[in-house]
């Protein structure tokens, strides 16, 4: 530990330099003849208990507490200052700027000694508390991010056992998780929410793990019950996922349940129009129509890209938000990246049905 004396008497230094080390050897005296000196020394590195006389040409004891306590190292340093007996307003005014405890001139050394150790004792302690304190916040830190980072994972393998069971490739989980947060960023969306929605947008189609396989996989055309029964996925996969306390989850359900709904109200499961609609739902919307159409599938040959764009215009305002759509289209540079970036993956072609209808 370190202790500054600050003080224009070479003796008053001398002899408070010899009171420090009678109360341990080990701490490190730093001592200032010229006040200006100490402040630079304060700014560079923080002393733990500093020393300082009131009778000082050009700074005096106040005005040197008052800049020392101005620096946010300082806040929790014990400051003396060194007054004659009888000099209560001074006390007084040391007081309102921050001093800790006084010395009386002429100092008595057993007092300057029972003083200093104790006030080094309040300091250590104190920098034990913050050490302790900044442990606890370390290994809250560090925990939290496990847990995020393990509940991140269990998204990731729901999603992962919902495509086992959807023909969909994993590259389209991958590129409309990214082409939603692209829409959100676009949109002014926070950054918390938007890594948010690149984590719960491949939950989307969840649900599909409860629908049957004559269905699911069915090569044709649905008939209409048939597509009934397909419609339920935005239900089933909002009862997977709802209750849960975890943000990540939560947006999950919220798109899982919405992202079918139609900006005209003739979506479902809910048949929401507008801003009913949740943000997520509408962004993973156009995120989802835009690659399934310009995606390669066992049963039909992907759309040119400007037949998509032109779709998506198209369906602006009926189907799709036209705000999501615009900032889609506004970071055009970005989808083709993405699309560059996320290739299907190989492997045996399945068929399964067109739910954009």
């Amino acid at each position: 530990m370190k202790v500054q004396i600050v003080d224009d008497h070479e003796t008053n230094l001398l002899l408070f330099s010899q009171l420090v080390q009678a109360v341990d050897r080990t701490l490190e005296v730093e001592t200032y003849a010229d006040p200006r000196d100490g402040l630079l020394a304060c700014r560079e590195a923080m002393p733990d208990l500093i020393v300082v006389d009131y009778m000082m040409p050009d700074l005096d004891g106040h005005q040197y507490i008052e800049h020392v306590r101005r620096m946010p190292a300082a806040r929790d340093v014990p400051i003396i200052m060194i007054t004659a007996a009888d000099e209560r307003s001074v006390r007084q005014r040391a007081l309102e700027l921050g001093a800790t405890d006084f010395l009386s001139k002429p100092v008595d050394p057993n007092e300057v000694r029972v003083r200093l150790k104790n006030l080094l004792a309040l300091r250590r302690n104190h920098l034990k508390l913050q050490d302790r304190n900044k442990w606890l916040a370390d290994s809250v830190r560090d925990a939290t991010k496990v847990i995020v980072d393990r509940e991140r994972e269990l998204v990731m393998r729901l999603a992962r056992a919902a495509e086992f069971r959807d023909p969909e490739t994993g590259g389209h989980i991958q590129r409309m998780a990214h082409y939603s947060e692209i829409i959100a960023r676009e949109l002014g969306e926070s950054e918390e929410y938007c890594d948010l929605l690149l984590k719960a947008a491949p939950m989307h189609d969840v649900g599909k793990l409860g629908t049957p396989d004559i269905i699911l996989l069915k090569p044709g055309k649905l008939t209409e019950s048939e597509f009934e029964v397909m419609k339920q996925h935005a239900l089933i996969g909002f009862k997977i996922l709802d209750g849960s306390a975890s943000r990540l989850i939560q947006l999950a359900a919220e798109v899982a349940i919405s992202h079918h709904e139609k900006y005209d109200g003739t979506g479902y499961p809910n048949k929401l129009a507008g801003d009913a609609i949740p943000l997520s739902g509408r962004i993973v919307a156009v995120a989802d129509v835009f690659d399934a159409f310009t995606s390669k599938r066992p049963y039909k040959e992907p759309w040119p890209l400007d037949r998509a764009v032109q779709f998506l215009r198209d369906q602006s305002g009926s189907h799709l938000d036209p705000g999501c759509v615009a900032a889609f289209l506004r970071r055009w540079e970005d989808i083709l990246a993405i699309r560059a970036q996320y290739q299907d993956d190989t492997g045996p072609d399945m068929a399964r049905p067109d739910v954009w209808r």
